[in-house]
């Protein structure tokens, strides 16, 4: 059986001349997204250490090199100059005798504040957690710490601080995660952590010497599961000048379907003390503030020293109910695109609205495709399938109950996804999507979401690259990612109501070379 690919790379200097995935027989590759960042080989989870400098975005991400499932944890390496083609580097981070290097951040450093630099280049410092396994074999408790490293050549290669850890265990099970941002406005350098259940804040003015300064959401958000992986930075509300914190917040299990979730409150910091606005205090667990409603968006961060006020977001996409044990042996688990952050202020409330990375546009070729239903909406399109394409359209809801989409496979896979009007709840079901065996929990129920603006069109934008699905309804403001393993490529796209048909479709390819045709 043949299927489409690309090779393990994701760089321009693989793909194909037309940019379109080749045929291929080796079962290692064919479940590889092309545009996603992918590991070359072995396990990956959690992104780490995001930052930006001279025109490079580097990614670092939880890693073990000997295996495709967790085990002692490294920081792997990437960077990109487009956020779409991806150059592989050395492990950043290795374990040692104080334990794995679980997940963390990276600053620059740019008026070497920690004295770590030299005249020529500021220093990258990167915080992470010092998981020991021995300790948490003999029943301890304070087996995770807080360390630095530093870097003088822009992130390549790194030297672990001599007097690690910089903050040691206080005496709890979960303190983990270290997030560190430059906070300009309270003039000092801020970090927020898991601390099980809730998040704590620190205080620096060098990155070697902290203190803590505040705990913030014992008593409001989701807690059926243990926090994780948190960020935290200042937005500007779109068309004004209000600035607002916002705390970026994963737990697992306990996301809004299930297992691992991204959860996000919005609210004011004094420079100390992290106040959530009061629609966010005391929120339930199906409370409506989710970066992403999906079952495979999760542990995801933004990108540090970015320029201007633009706010990057990348997650992992899988989850920890199913990620080792999904059908790819080579390599497991992928990023998802980035997503540009918006903050809107829509009837006294604060929400994050999500979209494709905005150089996502320059990197597609609209392509034509033709309806070939007789009662229902159905195309197709030349290029033979659906493995890397974005669709953008607007459906009128006017006297409608549901709307259905449909993704099918000659093979007949199929994943449906859509929305149930009265009850205003979006749906993921990818129970006959292809392979969904290989763990109860992968199939099961399908996934839901809140819709959560009020109007009679329905806006669509999804992304699909091999095994995913990004859906942006409503312009970001609900978003659904969930993964698959189809036997066959999607080839297919189906309206399934009588009479519904999609108003300024658009079809677009997928390109992994720049494309002139598209708006700059």
């Amino acid at each position: 059986m043949a299927f489409l690919t690309f090779s393990c790379k994701n760089d321009q200097k693989n793909s194909s001349e037309n940019d379109h995935l080749q045929a291929t027989s080796d079962p290692a590759e064919m479940f590889r997204p092309s545009f996603h960042f992918t590991p070359e080989e072995h396990w990956m989870n959690d992104p780490n250490g995001m930052f930006y400098l001279d025109g490079t975005y580097h990614l670092y991400y939880q890693y073990y090199p000997e295996g495709n499932v967790w085990g002692p944890m490294h920081w792997g390496h990437a960077t990109t100059k487009d956020l779409i083609n991806w150059e592989h580097q050395d492990i950043a981070l290795k374990p040692d005798e104080k334990g794995y290097i679980f997940s963390g951040s990276a600053v620059v450093d740019l008026e070497n504040t920690s004295g770590f630099g030299n005249d020529s280049i500021p220093p990258v410092i990167a915080m992470f957690t010092y998981h020991d396994p021995e300790g948490e074999k003999a029943g301890d408790i304070d087996y995770q710490s807080q360390a630095i490293a530093y870097s003088n050549d822009s992130g390549y290669t790194w030297t672990k601080y001599q007097d690690n850890p910089v903050i040691p265990n206080p005496g709890l099970k979960d303190f983990r995660d270290p997030k560190m941002l430059r906070d300009t406005i309270n003039d000092q350098w801020l970090m927020v952590l898991s601390a099980n259940d809730r998040s704590f804040f620190y205080a620096s003015e060098n990155l070697k010497d902290w203190k803590k300064i505040s705990e913030f959401g014992l008593n409001t958000g989701a807690h059926n599961g243990v926090w994780e992986c948190p960020d935290f930075f200042p937005m500007k509300v779109e068309g004004s000048d209000e600035i607002k914190w916002v705390l970026i917040q994963s737990l697992n299990p306990g996301g809004y379907n299930g297992g691992s979730g991204t959860q996000y409150f919005v609210g004011d910091f004094d420079g100390k003390q992290f106040t959530p606005e009061k629609n966010m205090q005391n929120l339930e667990e199906k409370h409506p503030f989710w970066i992403d409603f999906g079952r495979d968006n999760y542990a995801g961060v933004t990108w540090s020293n970015l320029p201007g006020n633009r706010v990057l977001f990348m997650g992992w996409m899988s989850n920890w109910l199913y990620a080792q044990e999904v059908p790819t042996e080579k390599w497991r688990s992928s990023m998802t695109i980035p997503r540009d952050l918006i903050l809107k202020k829509e009837d006294s409330v604060y929400q994050i609205y999500s979209e494709p990375f905005r150089e996502f546009k320059n990197y597609r070729k609209q392509i034509s495709v033709k309806n070939s239903g007789e009662s229902n909406f159905v195309v197709s399109t030349d290029t033979g399938d659906f493995l890397q394409n974005q669709f953008t359209f607007e459906l009128p809801l006017k006297d409608r109950k549901k709307v259905n989409f449909a993704l099918t496979s000659k093979s007949g896979d199929t994943l449906q996804f859509g929305l149930d009007i009265p009850s205003k709840q979006f749906f993921v079901d990818r129970s006959k999507s292809g392979m969904v065996n290989f763990k109860d929990n992968f199939s099961g129920e399908r996934s839901t979401a809140p819709r959560l603006i009020d109007s009679e069109t329905l806006k669509v934008n999804f992304i699909t690259d091999r095994t995913s699905i990004e859906i942006f309804y409503d312009n970001g403001r609900t978003v659904m990612t969930e993964i698959f393993f189809p036997e066959k490529p999607y080839d297919s796209f189906a309206i399934l109501e009588e009479g519904l048909k999609p108003q300024n479709l658009k079809v677009y390819d997928v390109r992994m070379k720049l494309s002139k045709k598209e708006p700059q």
